[in-house]
Parts: structure tokens; C-alpha cells; sequence
């Protein structure tokens, strides 16, 4: 196990570095000046070339990547802005909003996190065990509306459902308030009903895929040699579906959550633009629109890092759910 986790956190390493690298390539390595599109409308050339000394952007390629990368690990000095030290993990300073990316990130990052991890629950939950209920009783009429129903919601859109939803229970209905991020320590019950429109929304689509991927799954694994062996032994349905074909079923389910749900912390742009509520994906769209470069790059990085620990705790569970993989 100690090895198996070594040998993953160091490719975890090369692959954000390599990431680090491309996305430093594209962003302050072009020919551009990446001050034009850092600093506002009214900066005058004084004001750009300090912003260009204070980012250390007239220093040679190579150094500037140094200096970026050791300011995640113990910060930076960055002149006049946040008072001249940017403490770590510093990961750049934005002009356009006039505050370090950090600390920007820390007022969103949170809001996307409560977005999609319990709508990553919800999904799971509703997806897979409508999928395993269906592949149970193939042919009877739950197995075929559930395959109706399955393929209705993957053929809509997230934005559609998501506007339908405020339409019926917020501006129709009135039992819900407009989507907002309240923090869960604040007030629980306003956490829920602020967010509760997004996780549907989210869980909706998002089971409907695994509904129909657990059930193709399902339905193969009941078709294997030790499944029947089992069932010829006598041995109970509940333990040969339970603790054999659900088990080996599952294994292909948790790779594609694993990576959807990396994904969607990265940021759940459509999700969070729709309802309105200021989270990673709606920040990182508007530095985008912005120009808002260093905002960018460490939206690149922080997504990256949550693909890449995503996919180090699914072959870690790899070996609690299937008895036939060994990590070494």
C-alpha cells in the first residue's frame, strides 16, 4: 500500500508540473503582454510597468515560472499590492479585482464544494440504485420506465432543467428563495434551501447516466461463471446480488465518478451561472472575459489537482470493492 501510494503521489507530481508548465507557457510566455490584460482599462504606462516589475514579469521565462511556483509553497513578494508580501500559497495576484487569487479562491472555492458534493451523493445514490433495481427486474415495467425516464433526462440540457426548476419553485410556486450560498455552520436549513436547486438539477442529469451505466453493468456481471456457481451453492439472493455482483458491478462506476466528480469541482460553470451563485466555474468564466490571467492559470492548477487526487482515491477504493485488485 505504501508503495502503490508513493508511486502515485509522484506521478501526481509530473502531472501537475507538466500542467503547471503548459498552462504558464500559454498564459506568460506568448508574445502578448500579459500586463494589458491584468491591470484595468485605466491603467496609465507608469502603472503597467509596475505591475510588470511587481509580477516579476521583465524577469527571463525560466525565472518567472521559478518564482511563481515557489510562491505556492512559501510565497511571494509582490510589491505594493497586498502590501508587498502574497503569503503562501500565493498563487498570483489579481489587478482586475485588486486581490490575491488565494484569497478569492477561498471565498469561492468553498461555494462549489457545497455544490457538488452532496449532488455528487444524490446522483450516486439515485443513479446507481435505480440502475442495479432495473438490471434486477429487466423486462418488468419498472425496468422500462426507468429506461424512459434514463434516457428523457440525459437528453436535456443542464441549463433547461436548472431554468425550469426556478421557474416552478422559486418565481411560480415561492417555496424556495432565489439560489444563494448560505455557510453551513451559519444556518443549515438556509444552506439547504439555497443550494437545493443546483444539486437537483445536477443529480438529475448526472443519475440518468449512471442509472443506464450501472444497469449495462449490472446486467453483465449477472451473467458471469462465479455469480452462477453462487446461485447453484444455494447461496441467498441478497448475499449473491449484495456482496458479489454488486461489488464487482461497481467497480467501472466508481472510475467515471470519480472523474466526474474531480471535474465538477474544477467547476460547475453552466450549474453556477444558471442559479446565479458565485462559485469556482463562475469566477474562472469571468477572468476569462476579463483577462484575467493569473486568475486563470490557477483555476488550470487547482482543477488539475482535484482530477488528480480524484483519480488517487479511486484506485485506492479499488481494493476495498473488488477483493481482485492488489495494489502494488
Amino acid at each position: 500500500m505504501v508503495r502503490f501510494l508513493l508511486k502515485r503521489l509522484l506521478l501526481a507530481v509530473s502531472v501537475l508540473l507538466a500542467v503547471s508548465i503548459v498552462s504558464f507557457l500559454m498564459f506568460f510566455a506568448l508574445p502578448r503582454d500579459p500586463v494589458t490584460g491584468m491591470c484595468p482599462k485605466n491603467c496609465n504606462a507608469e502603472r503597467l510597468e509596475r505591475v510588470r516589475t511587481e509580477l516579476g514579469l521583465n524577469d527571463p521565462k525560466p525565472t518567472q515560472y521559478v518564482n511563481y511556483m515557489k510562491g505556492i509553497f512559501v510565497g511571494r513578494d509582490l510589491g505594493s499590492a497586498q502590501g508587498g508580501k502574497c503569503e503562501a500559497p500565493c498563487l498570483g495576484y489579481s489587478y482586475v479585482n485588486s486581490e490575491s487569487v488565494t484569497d478569492t479562491f477561498a471565498r469561492v472555492l468553498p461555494v462549489t464544494l457545497n455544490i457538488v458534493l452532496p449532488a455528487a451523493v444524490l446522483w450516486l445514490a439515485l443513479g446507481v440504485g435505480l440502475g442495479m433495481i432495473s438490471a434486477l427486474r429487466r423486462g418488468s415495467l419498472l425496468d422500462r420506465i426507468s429506461i424512459g425516464l434514463t434516457l428523457t433526462f440525459a437528453s436535456l440540457q443542464l441549463y433547461f432543467v436548472g431554468a425550469v426548476l426556478l421557474l416552478v419553485f422559486v418565481y411560480s410556486l415561492k417555496i424556495l428563495p432565489t439560489p444563494r450560498y448560505v455557510p453551513f455552520l451559519e444556518n443549515p436549513i438556509e444552506w439547504a434551501r439555497g443550494l437545493v436547486l443546483a444539486w437537483v438539477t445536477l443529480a438529475l442529469l448526472f443519475s440518468a447516466i449512471y442509472a443506464r451505466l450501472s444497469r449495462a453493468q449490472m446486467l453483465e456481471t449477472l451473467s458471469e461463471d462465479f455469480v452462477r456457481t453462487a446461485r447453484a451453492k444455494g447461496v441467498a439472493k441478497r448475499n449473491v446480488y449484495g456482496r458479489h455482483a454488486l461489488r464487482a458491478a461497481i467497480t467501472p462506476i466508481v472510475t467515471i465518478a470519480g472523474i466526474d466528480v474531480g471535474a465538477a469541482l474544477g467547476g460547475t460553470v453552466i450549474t453556477e451561472t444558471t442559479f446565479g451563485i458565485q462559485g469556482l466555474g463562475r469566477t474562472a468564466v469571468e477572468a476569462v472575459r476579463q483577462g484575467d490571467l493569473p486568475t486563470i492559470m490557477a483555476t488550470v492548477l487547482v482543477s488539475a489537482l482535484f482530477v488528480v487526487v480524484a483519480n488517487i482515491v479511486v484506485d485506492l477504493l479499488y481494493a476495498f470493492i473488488d477483493p481482485r485488485v492488489r495494489l502494488g
